[in-house]
């Protein structure tokens, strides 16, 4: 018998094809990749993605290449744009029904995306050197961001529905205070190049690192005398022991291929021009040091709350007692000021804002810590006027009432006509904010700080810039994502790379403050004990000394709490077809809106999972389990718009299926899988 070839072509390509093969079968077999989802060689077809589509040039029509037998002498097109756009459609069309979380709320809150969950995870089963391993991916510095990090994964905790978060932030500080010091990356050996970093903070120290971790080389300039920025010269050492700084860092030189220079400063003893001569890439990381001006009279007569900060810190945290002291300003840099004046044994010290306390920026851990520790506030109070009067400062102050938003979305403070009132002090703090002062010959934006390109932090020439001086001032944590994000940029250039932020996307069962508790897909049964407290030294050693005020938790109390997750992130989130198909196809999960139903998931079984609001109705689970296993347990139920994929009766799965498997190894999108993480 002599089998009939095909002549035809897709994309211009001449192919020919057996009789009955179909056109996805041919193009695999000639290297052509054309997605699919509900496609299994094992199963008879489906036919019930779209995602697949070709598009037939002599008509012009669209058909799924997993069920379509090409033609004699017709031409077929896999990677037109009309094709893209056309799979772009059937992707955004299974998203809008799509419902889950690709990744756990908490590592998209973190600014650095660290796999939270993971680290978490790691600390729940004891191994917190694994969860250090996990959390250096991208956090170079966790001793001291497990001190200072506002802790933006934990305001995203699913477990806020029901109480309090996962005191995440304590997985990273007590994996770092067991492991750090013994742990050491995998790195490449150095290459031939080399990178300039202007600035040894947050975002200058991240920035290397990475760097390093790609096998380049960098030389740290900093103008202070030691590095760490304002993780050593504007948090206090109450929050952030320096000895635990010096620590972190001397981890840096370990590494090999990182040098600090101390005592250099940009324009002075160094110049741009000659860094971008001599090295292959320089990176602008100098912070936000500039003190944002109070716009009153007399401002000059005020301490710079940075300034202020970094001459104690200089000190080695003593100094003179500031006496009667104010501090103007909401924001962490003011908790600091108003704690390290207490701790300078001053028994008089005040935080003026001008707005109320539900405005402050501060975390609110500092202003209650700030509080017990004897600080008084007065909230609604803005400065008029500042001036000497003797040996002391004359403050005169308006109060405030709040009218409309303004562009912070916060209500704007609006002066009380007749109002004013003086008081006096030894010290006036200005504590509202930092402004960067950025280096001559790179343009700025209207804000002042340096104009960057948003993907690839590129200023001019082999110039980049991160941190601070990019963004505004912001948390150490953010800084550090800037330099690891400006590191990649750099390294892909020099390695001939192309320099691209991959598309993802993130199906999201949405924020906890708008969920049903009922609608949380536990894979597993979570504690309901209270979340653990830190313990805090005594009231009096807070007041008369700068140790450190919060000790970290021991190892079976962090361990204990990580019982608390709910291990929110999507099962098949690395493994998902819908998710790998749709970023390559510019899928949104917002592109198309409607009503979405919400579904029970069914847990029922030890092992297995079945959320039915991942499904997509491919029915490959239906035909797998009917055509290769000989069990018909799964089938649609309902019709049209209400059909959904479920077991007879609703019976769930039985006990045998942990012996298969077949369904959930087949699934494309993660609706059946096992309900337990590795």
């Amino acid at each position: 018998m002599v089998t009939e070839k095909i002549a035809f072509t897709i994309d211009g390509r001449a192919m020919t094809a057996q009789t009955g093969e179909t056109l996805l079968q041919v193009a695999s077999r000639n290297g052509i990749f054309i997605p699919t989802l509900c496609h299994d060689k094992r199963i008879t077809k489906t036919t019930s993605c779209f995602v697949c589509v070709v598009r037939h040039v002599q008509s012009g029509r669209f058909v799924p290449s997993c069920a379509a037998t090409p033609q004699p002498g017709h031409d077929y097109e896999s990677s037109s744009a009309a094709v893209y756009e056309m799979r772009q459609t059937a992707l955004n069309l299974l998203l809008s029904e799509h419902s889950g979380d690709c990744e756990s709320p908490c590592t998209i809150a973190c600014p650095a995306h660290a796999q939270v969950e993971e680290y978490v995870r790691a600390g729940r089963k004891g191994d917190f050197r694994e969860a250090l391993r996990i959390i250096k991916e991208r956090i170079p510095l966790p001793i001291s961001i497990g001190r200072v990090c506002p802790r933006f994964c934990e305001k995203d905790c699913r477990r806020n529905i029901n109480g309090t978060p996962v005191a995440i932030n304590e997985f990273k500080r007590l994996a770092a205070d067991l492991h750090y010091d013994e742990y050491m990356e995998a790195l490449p050996p150095l290459g031939d190049k080399k990178v300039a970093i202007v600035g040894a903070g947050p975002a200058g120290l991240a920035s290397a690192y990475f760097l390093r971790r790609q096998g380049i080389t960098s030389q740290i300039f900093e103008r202070m005398p030691q590095p760490g920025g304002m993780l050593r010269y504007g948090i206090p050492e109450y929050r952030l022991p320096k000895s635990l700084l010096n620590r972190e860092l001397a981890h840096f030189e370990k590494m090999g291929g990182i040098f600090i220079n101390c005592g250099v400063t940009l324009g002075r003893d160094i110049q741009l021009e000659t860094l971008q001569q001599e090295y292959d890439a320089v990176v602008i990381s100098i912070g936000c040091w500039k003190a944002a001006s109070m716009r009153c009279d007399g401002e000059a007569l005020a301490q710079d709350g940075i300034a202020w900060l970094g001459k104690v810190a200089q000190a080695d945290w003593t100094g003179k007692n500031p006496g009667r002291t104010i501090v103007i300003g909401g924001g962490n840099t003011a908790m600091d000021c108003v704690r390290t004046a207490i701790r300078l044994g001053s028994n008089n010290v005040s935080c003026y804002y001008r707005r109320t306390e539900n405005e402050m920026p501060a975390e609110q851990i500092e202003i209650d810590e700030a509080r017990e520790e004897g600080v008084k506030f007065a909230f609604l109070t803005a400065p008029v006027r500042l001036e000497k009067k003797g040996n002391l400062l004359k403050l005169t102050c308006i109060r405030m009432e709040l009218g409309e938003p303004d562009a912070s979305g916060r209500r704007r403070p609006v002066p009380v006509n007749g109002s004013e009132f003086s008081v006096e002090a030894d010290t006036v703090i200005a504590a509202i904010g930092q402004h960067t002062d950025a280096p001559s010959g790179l343009k700025t934006n209207k804000w002042g700080d340096v104009d960057v390109n948003a993907e690839s932090l590129h200023v001019i020439d082999n110039v980049y810039s991160a941190g601070d001086c990019v963004s505004g001032a912001a948390t150490v944590v953010e800084a550090v994502a800037a330099g690891r994000k400006v590191a990649i940029a750099i390294a892909n250039q020099l390695t001939g790379k192309i320099c691209n932020v991959p598309e993802t996307i993130n199906v999201s069962r949405g924020h906890w403050r708008s969920m049903d508790p009922n609608s949380l897909a536990k894979l597993r049964d979570a504690s309901d004990d209270a979340r653990i407290s830190l313990h805090h030294i005594s009231l009096d050693a807070r007041r008369t000394t700068f140790s450190e005020v919060t000790l970290t938790a021991n190892t079976a109390a962090v361990s204990s709490e990580g019982e608390r997750c709910y291990e929110c992130a999507c099962t098949s989130r690395d493994t998902c077809k819908l998710k790998q198909h749709s970023e390559k196809y510019g899928a949104k999960p917002g592109a198309i809106r409607g009503k979405q139903r919400f579904l029970d998931y069914d847990t029922r079984h030890p092992v297995i999972i079945h959320d039915r609001n991942k499904c997509i109705k491919c029915g490959i689970c239906i035909k797998i389990c009917n055509e290769v296993i000989n069990q018909t347990l799964l089938g649609y139920k309902n019709r049209g718009y209400l059909t959904e994929v479920g077991t007879a009766y609703n019976t769930g799965f039985p006990g045998s299926c942990t012996d298969c498997m077949s369904c959930i190894d087949a699934c494309p999108t993660g609706a059946l899988d096992r309900r337990l993480k590795q």
